[in-house]
């Protein structure tokens, strides 16, 4: 083998290797000299839904270093409970926006009727989706003044899988695309009253709003 021959083998070989260890993802370049440095690590279910946006469950500490790499403007979180202080700092270290909806988590409804061990509900979770507020959401994801923008909520299924459900109706997805999109989060745990919001939430009064992303037809 020539010299020649030798450098393009060992720059064909210079390759991005991608180490997971359930989330966890690395990159680094084949060769290289460890540097000691942390991982990059995404959170939980971590996804680009579009030029600008992503979405996410809860991100942790574990997740800042790659979350830097996103340049975001602004975080949209669904959760009610006050903002971990570690996150709040690093949102205030990075000049990033905080907008936060907080839509309850699921509860059973057989968690609030008494029973006994003769007498057992199978019935679907019981879950009161504000209206209002995914509508206010959408506004904050349409503005791209926002962008780029990571909604979040804890495992980054449900709440953040029906705003981005509604997103897709802007979009003009049809029903078949969003509920596939859905479920491939959401998987085993799919709601049917997710499912049941987003066929019915209106869009019409969004529809003014400018989308300078992707709109396409699915």
């Amino acid at each position: 083998m020539t010299l020649e021959e030798q450098k393009q083998e060992e720059e064909m070989c210079r390759t991005i290797e991608v180490v997971s260890s359930g989330k966890v993802a690395a990159v680094k370049a084949a060769g290289d000299e460890f540097t000691g440095e942390e991982p990059y690590i995404p959170p939980l279910n971590f996804s680009m839904v579009d030029n600008g946006i992503f979405r996410c469950g809860f991100p942790d500490s574990a997740n800042f270093s790659f979350l830097q790499t996103l340049g975001l403007r602004s975080i949209i979180c669904l959760c009610p409970e006050p903002y971990p202080e570690a996150n709040m700092e690093f949102l205030k270290s990075n000049g990033i926006k905080l907008f936060q909806f907080g839509i309850e988590g699921y509860k059973h409804f057989s968690d609030h009727v008494p029973r006994n061990q003769n007498f057992y509900i199978f019935l679907e979770p019981f879950v009161n989706i504000p209206d209002y507020t995914i509508r206010e959401a959408l506004k904050v994801v349409l503005d791209v003044r926002n962008h780029p923008v990571l909604i979040h909520c804890k495992r980054g299924k449900h709440r953040t899988g029906c705003l981005v459900g509604c997103l897709r109706k802007l979009q003009r997805w049809c029903l078949t695309s969003v509920f596939d999109e859905y479920q491939r989060f959401a998987a085993a745990k799919a709601r049917l009253s997710d499912q049941r919001f987003m066929e019915l939430f209106d869009v019409s009064s969004l529809k003014h709003l400018p989308m300078s992303f992707s709109c396409s037809k699915r």
